[in-house]
């Protein structure tokens, strides 16, 4: 979130930011049965095939994830909910009860207050409707029914009907102008979107009339524009007005919510994406993404095109060109050029609340195409490595990082005093990504099981407890995931007939297998798609997956022989303890060992000295780094390229060394023509085979879909060039520079010696290859 016209840094110096305070600690008191939704919408999505359960249908066992909810929940339960009114009640002339002010983003001068406090009473439904806390009920009933007040002496303060907000209503005057003094539509968004949650969740209809009566006014402060005075209105960052009004439009069924929502449609933005145009760089990122995530919404109220494709371009561009390892993405708040990763290894990557809004919108798009399991691929990277370690497990509030430091030597907790490394704070902080934090970490269960008539999906690996209570079953998920490669989940309840369970099959694994009551199931399990078992299942029955991992060194996009080491979805990282590094350590790949069956441990050689790696989910407390140089690696020099579709790896037809010579896919067989150096050539890089030391190219320079790719004497023409699009799990897109074209195989072919060729980008598995170091 940022103003036009100043940095965070900027308007947080002119609002006096002070100093840290340390958490207090807490308590996790008895839970109580959570709460069913009780507000269900009017208008059901269209173009969905999959359906989420209702957050109280899915609890989190003990693991990490259930840790991470808990120390939120103390925070919750701890906070003071009348210093969180303060500003509030100081705008509309009320009485601030004699309460503390808070500092950082929430100070009384600092320029867009009261934003946290919508994060809050969303966060604070999510636990009531997850674990029937009612401390937390009563804490966002509160709030509600103070704001209640606050809304009703508008006349008093000055203000139009139906405002409600921490600031003047005249901020909102200076964005219409032009002169924006503050982001102000985006804190508006967020209490919206927090009144929006305490009706449904909690079943507080005051919430849902305070709520209507703050819409009320956004439809009067909006419908007094023309057009492209609406358009300057969204030069300045709005968070996802869009979003919330189409969600009230579909829990209302009252059209003018829609034509509201609609007013918010940014063109500057959605032109270019809807024509499939990456334009993102130098745009601030979570200015971006949260309307992408309300063009979704938006396409599943109207089942306009147009507002899928916005949704689908932006993600396949962001997860592709503008992804870190951890799933995370920008510097400094913004995008960078596509594929800019190895040059913006900085202290000020990944800000969290991008990934928060990204995990949002792929779970959106997913919902529209389930077959999909790259979108759940990504979502399980992001998830675990950037969201789930940016809490600090040390921390009984579980206070977090704004940024995640991806430079060499970089520490979680250690930074600038607003964002960078450092931990939020209880009172003291209050940056957007504190209040995306406390929203991730009280609905972690909520992507776990997903269903479809008689049809359930398996798409995150996490110690869970599903209540199928519409069919009368329980699913128990129970597995150390991904220290271990297995997770079992045990059926009781009353089971009726052949039902199907679905499995995501991640694209980083080979040989996944699934075994029901220990017997190996004869089922497809492709990487990057769903294994799907159906039988008549019995009370007692247990379903085992296993998903092999290994290490892998995910390169980065705009360098070669820069990369990341994965281990199934965990991104590793080297333990430097308190040892400053002034560059990225050049590792051996090959001398990666896993040293503990107990715990992702594991030893490696770099810049010739013995080094610890360990997940970066639980790298807190030491300097570490997760980029490493990988070009002095023997095994890092040469690579296998594995397609998706079909598992099969690309070489040269009969080994050969001419000119000419076909490229194929093969059984991993091991011979040198299957292996392949990728060398860096500026934005691109050149695939040299191991065998004949001829690079890949494309017959006669053709830009013509199905034309063949063969090898070729390295003259440096631009076919013989290729771009790495990363799609965030671990596979990549292979992009020629001179025809635009796909690496592929012909005719999505399953057949050993089909031949390479280059394709349009139209999504199919055979367009999407793992990198595969040698070893």
């Amino acid at each position: 979130m940022s103003s036009p016209s100043l940095s965070r840094r900027q308007l947080l110096q002119a609002a006096g930011a002070t100093a840290l305070v340390s958490a207090a600690g807490g308590t996790i008191l008895g839970q109580l049965p959570a709460a069913a939704a009780v507000v269900p919408p009017t208008r059901a999505d269209i173009g969905v095939s999959a359906y989420p359960f209702d957050l109280g249908q899915v609890r989190l066992t003990a693991g990490r994830f259930q840790d991470n909810q808990n120390r939120t929940l103390n925070y919750l339960r701890f906070i003071d909910v009348d210093r969180m009114l303060y500003n509030f009640r100081a705008n509309h002339r009320l009485s601030t009860n004699g309460a503390a002010t808070n500092g950082g983003w929430d100070a009384p001068n600092f320029p867009f207050r009261t934003h946290m406090q919508g994060h809050f009473l969303t966060a604070w439904a999510h636990a009531y409707a997850v674990l029937g806390d009612t401390t937390c009920r009563d804490k966002a009933n509160y709030m509600v029914a103070e704001l209640a007040k606050c809304q009703a002496n508008n006349s008093a303060a000055g203000f139009n009907t139906g405002y409600l907000s921490g600031f003047p209503e005249s901020d909102i005057s200076a964005v219409e102008a032009g002169t924006p003094v503050a982001v102000s539509y985006y804190c508006i968004h967020k209490t919206l979107a927090g009144l929006l949650d305490v009706w449904r969740y909690i079943g507080n209809t005051q919430a849902r009339d305070v709520l209507l009566r703050f819409a009320g006014w956004v439809e009067w402060r909006t419908g007094r524009l023309n057009y492209n005075q609406m358009q300057t209105v969204l030069n300045t960052e709005f968070g996802g007005m869009n979003e919330v009004l189409t969600q009230l439009y579909q829990y209302t069924g009252d059209g003018r919510w829609l034509t509201v929502a609609q007013r918010f449609d940014h063109a500057a933005v959605y032109d270019p994406l809807a024509a499939n145009s990456d334009t993102l760089n130098g745009k601030h990122a979570n200015t971006m993404l949260p309307k992408l995530v309300g063009a979704a919404k938006e396409y599943k109220q109207t089942g306009t095109t147009r507002y899928r494709d916005i949704a689908s371009n932006s993600w396949n561009m962001i997860v592709g060109a503008h992804t870190y390892a951890i799933g995370g993405n920008s510097q400094s708040e913004h995008f960078r050029p596509p594929n800019a990763i190895a040059g913006y290894l900085n202290n000020d990557t990944c800000e969290h609340c991008n990934t928060y809004n990204m995990l949002k919108l792929t779970r959106e798009l997913w919902l529209l195409d389930p077959n999909r399991a790259a979108y759940f691929d990504y979502y399980e990277r992001a998830l675990l490595n950037h969201l789930i370690g940016a809490q600090n497990p040390a921390d009984s509030h579980g206070h977090i990082t704004y940024f995640t430091p991806l430079q060499p030597g970089g520490r979680r907790g250690v930074g600038p005093a607003w964002g960078g490394g450092t931990w939020s704070t209880d009172y003291n902080s209050f940056w957007c990504c504190q209040g995306t934090g406390i929203e991730t970490n009280t609905k972690l269960m909520d992507s776990i099981y997903f269903y479809n008539g008689t049809t359930l999906t398996v798409n995150l690996f996490v110690p869970s407890v599903l209540t199928w209570s519409q069919r009368g079953i329980t699913v128990t998920q129970s597995t150390t995931y991904p220290v271990s490669d297995t997770s079992t989940l045990t059926l009781s309840g009353t089971m009726s007939g052949s039902w199907s369970i679905r499995v995501r099959i991640p694209a980083w694994t080979s040989n996944a297998t699934i075994a029901v009551n220990g017997a190996t199931q004869s089922v497809a399990t492709t990487p990057g798609s769903y294994a799907t078992v159906t039988r008549t299942w019995a009370a007692g029955d247990t379903i085992t997956v296993r998903l092999p991992m290994r290490v892998v060194v995910q390169a980065a996009n705009d360098n070669a022989n820069v990369g990341a080491v994965t281990y199934g979805p965990a991104v590793l990282c080297g333990n430097y303890g308190n040892t400053s590094l002034s560059s990225l350590p050049s590792l051996n790949v090959s001398s990666i060992t896993r040293t503990s069956t107990s715990s992702l441990a594991f030893t490696a050689t770099a810049n010739g000295s013995t080094v610890n790696l360990g997940p970066f989910h639980d790298a807190q407390g030491f300097n570490y780094t997760v980029y490493w140089n990988t070009s002095g690696g023997s095994s890092a020099s040469s690579h296998r390229l594995v397609n998706v579709g079909t598992g099969l790896v690309l070489g040269i037809k009969d080994m050969s060394t001419a000119d000419g010579g076909l490229a194929v896919q093969w059984g991993d067989s091991g011979t040198a023509d299957h292996n392949w150096v990728i060398v860096t050539d500026g934005d691109a890089v050149r695939f040299r085979n191991v065998n004949s030391g001829k690079v890949l190219g494309v017959q006669n320079m053709s830009t013509a879909d199905n034309a063949v790719v063969l090898q070729w004497s390295d003259n440096g023409t631009a076919d013989h060039r290729w771009t790495l699009l990363g799609q965030g799990d671990g596979t990549y897109k292979i992009r020629n520079v001179n025809s635009g074209k796909l690496l592929g195989i012909l005719n999505a072919s399953t057949a050993w010696g089909a031949q390479a060729v280059q394709d349009s980008d139209n999504g199919s598995a055979d367009n999407r290859w793992r990198l595969v170091a040698n070893q």
